[in-house]
């Protein structure tokens, strides 16, 4: 008798949404889905897929959500084209996780708040840091249009089962570490294809230090390490934040998995979290970085804190705790996308709204823009960016003779405070 062989989070997880009792890496899948999303660039040439593929409707209205949030407020002409393109989509589907603009956030900050994702389940999401979800032990991974198509109409996608890297995280991140700088040092590490369709799996007592918004952080930039998903283990902090974003629409039980003993991994990789410092990501790759003691003075245009990596409550907490009584140096633009209508709103009713105006910042409503060089900050030609997104490509925010210097909340506030990139202990 063959013996059952021992799988990782993610492969049980896959294996329970193909009805299998057991899969292996590189075994081809067919899954279920729990949730399939699009946005407003990557939405509407499903949409046009689905509708060639002659469905009627989509496989369950509940389990497909939109968020029109990359190029929103609409931008210009053809980006109001795209959003009315899926708004009445939408409409006409009865889809009931649409979220127009005033109700819209970030996708990868909202899905979780609105309690639209839980432990155990598998999510595609027409972009690439769906990985994002990882966070709440769920398997979560980008795909394209036409996957997302195809999602939307049978509700079951194909896999090819991962193998997997282990991360054992020890000790306790000090004063202004974050989730950021961890995953920062970690891609700088095995570098931006050391995970290759690998399963990023973060264990070890460290992952009791981290917050959901640090373990938020870490799973949404997976991708930038090439992995096909990045997880963490369901503990009393993810049950304690399922339980308090529980959605009206969607009472799923919490389907906790967790490793075989034996599960197999290509590479485990040990990281003390008290070693770790804060840590900046040069351009023009994620991986190429440097601790900010060997940042040097790098003099900046621009500070971006928000986005689908950074712009939960938490850091917005720590934006205002280091702008509270200091202004953005002179000739710097700092500007501020809180990732939710919810995020927007609690900054306002703690008092940090208030603070970043006085300091000279821009409140934005939640938007993608900037991250991807849309709109609400783009980059001229020779001009530095700080930014808290995911993603420091050439031309990522703008001109291609501009650049991008990835870090935490905390190093970008400190860095727009100075003019410079800056360690915010030295403040």
């Amino acid at each position: 008798m063959t013996k059952k062989p021992q799988m990782t989070m993610t492969q049980k997880i896959l294996a329970a949404h193909a009805g299998l009792p057991y899969v292996r890496a590189g075994q081809f899948i067919e899954a279920s889905l729990d949730v399939v999303l699009a946005n407003d660039i990557t939405g509407p040439p499903a949409i046009r897929e689905f509708a060639r593929m002659g469905r009627p409707r989509v496989f369950d209205r509940e389990k497909v959500v939109l968020v029109p949030d990359h190029f929103t407020p609409n931008k210009d002409i053809k980006a109001a084209g795209m959003a009315k393109e899926m708004r009445e989509f939408a409409r006409a589907q009865k889809i009931v996780n649409y979220f127009e603009v005033g109700e819209m956030g970030i996708e990868h900050a909202l899905l979780p708040e609105k309690g639209l994702v839980t432990a155990g389940d598998v999510v595609i999401g027409a972009d690439s840091h769906t990985c994002t979800y990882g966070a709440l032990g769920a398997f979560a991974t980008g795909i394209g249009s036409t996957d997302m198509a195809a999602g939307m109409a049978t509700g079951k996608a194909w896999f090819k089962v991962p193998a997997a890297l282990k991360f054992e995280l020890t000790g306790k991140p000090g004063k202004w570490v974050s989730g950021k700088d961890v995953i920062l040092h970690i891609i700088g590490s095995i570098g931006v294809d050391g995970a290759l369709y690998r399963s990023m799996e973060f264990t070890g007592d460290g992952v009791s230090h981290l917050s959901m918004d640090d373990r938020f952080t870490m799973a949404n930039m997976a991708i930038e390490a090439g992995a096909k998903n990045g997880i963490f283990p369901v503990d009393e902090k993810t049950r304690a934040y399922l339980k308090a974003h529980r959605a009206k629409t969607m009472t799923k039980r919490v389907k906790a998995f967790a490793a075989d003993a034996g599960a197999e991994y290509e590479r485990v990789v040990k990281i003390d979290l008290a070693k770790v410092r804060p840590t900046v990501s040069f351009p023009h790759l994620p991986d190429n970085t440097r601790t900010i003691d060997k940042a040097g003075r790098v003099k900046i245009d621009q500070a971006v804190i928000g986005s689908c990596t950074n712009g939960r409550l938490e850091d917005m907490a720590i934006t205002a705790k280091i702008f509270k009584g200091r202004h953005v140096a002179d000739g710097v633009r700092c500007i501020i996308l809180p990732g939710t209508q919810q995020v927007y709103l609690d900054c306002v009713k703690l008092g940090y709204a208030e603070i970043f105006v006085k300091a000279g910042a821009v409140l934005s409503t939640p938007t993608c823009g900037p991250c991807l060089g849309g709109h609400m900050g783009i980059l001229a030609a020779g001009e530095r960016a700080v930014s808290t997104t995911n993603r420091n490509f050439v031309g990522r925010m703008g001109h291609v003779d501009s650049e991008v210097y990835l870090a935490s909340p905390a190093v970008a506030a400190a860095s727009a405070i100075t003019g410079r990139l800056t360690d915010p202990a030295k403040l």
